[in-house]
């Protein structure tokens, strides 16, 4: 990879991550400021121990995990941005599938990071036009006959993403399918911590191939 260009992109994103970071949390600081009222150092303490060593594990497996598959572009991009397993990797990875490109190749960062921009803006277009639209829309999008259709939104993609990927190495896929079935049914409050269980998978499914490969069966 071109040298020049990953130093930018090294450059940007982090200039980005840090202003993100910073916009997000003078929100709250701007608020204190207008209003004259700060909360009780003792009580974000407090609250910050029960959720933010989640929030850190989780941060860092999706980077770990993530990172390989989108490439250093849209690892910063897709971070920027957000919301990576419900829409940026699906993005991505189904925008390297149509292409045909293995992702951690120098043409898989430009399609993941193409595909993860377009996510992007298709995403805020949305989000803009159902704020213009939320009020007239309300009693459309709470009508309890629409509601299934969209507690199945998330299965669904998910679904036909992983037909795609499952049928193409369906040996290496069942372990850790089976592995994961089991796991959420035995312990379902571990839905609330999906997150975590990716790595968990990913490396369910890295030893079984490793012995499938050894034993020659792939």
């Amino acid at each position: 990879m071109n040298k020049d260009y990953e130093n930018s992109v090294h450059k940007w994103g982090r200039i980005w991550m840090v202003s993100a970071l910073m916009i997000i949390v003078s929100v709250p600081v701007f608020f204190c400021i207008i209003n004259d009222s700060w909360p009780d150092i003792s009580k974000v303490i407090s609250g910050l121990i029960g959720v933010a060593p989640l929030f850190w594990t989780v941060c860092a497996i999706e980077v770990v995990t993530y990172a390989p598959m989108l490439g250093n572009a849209g690892t910063y991009l897709g971070f920027v941005t957000g919301n990576l397993t419900n829409i940026k990797v699906p993005c991505a990875l189904n925008a390297l599938e149509a292409a045909d490109i293995k992702s951690g190749t120098e043409e898989g960062e430009i399609i993941s990071t193409i595909a993860i921009a377009s996510s992007s803006i298709t995403t805020t277009l949305i989000i803009i036009v159902g704020v213009i639209l939320l009020i007239p829309l309300t009693p459309i999008l709470e009508s309890p006959v629409l509601k299934p259709a969209f507690d199945s939104i998330l299965p669904a993609l998910f679904g036909g993403l992983g037909v795609v990927y499952i049928s193409k190495n369906y040996k290496v896929a069942i372990a850790p399918m089976l592995s994961m079935i089991i796991l959420f049914v035995l312990v379902p409050s571990l839905a609330s911590a999906v997150g975590i269980m990716v790595p968990v998978a990913s490396i369910i499914s890295i030893v079984t191939a490793r012995i499938l490969y050894k034993k020659e069966k792939i």
